[in-house]
């Protein structure tokens, strides 16, 4: 098993009512105030950069997309057909 060393830290300046229901939360689930928001921010900040990695398309623009790419006329440009053979070179 590996170990992690723990040696980065974050400080932060919150309202004291904040502080006390963050330390509500990690005693009802048997934490350290440390390690519930390790924990959490970490969770949050996963789900942050997992949501960011994706495009949101409204419907219409998802239809149109689609309609794009379906064209049966549709041919690649100039840019296009270079970016294709500098991928080729590249990757062979």
């Amino acid at each position: 098993m590996a170990t992690t060393k723990n040696d980065a830290r974050i400080n932060v300046r919150l309202a004291s009512e904040l502080k006390q229901v963050i330390e509500e939360a990690a005693t009802a689930l048997g934490q350290s105030v440390s390690e519930f928001t390790v924990s959490t921010v970490v969770r949050e900040a996963r789900q942050v950069i997992q949501e960011a990695q994706f495009t949101r398309l409204s419907t219409r623009d998802r239809d149109a997309f689609l309609g794009a790419l379906r064209a049966a006329d549709a041919k690649p440009n100039d840019a296009l057909k270079a970016a294709a053979r500098r991928y080729k070179k590249r990757v062979g």
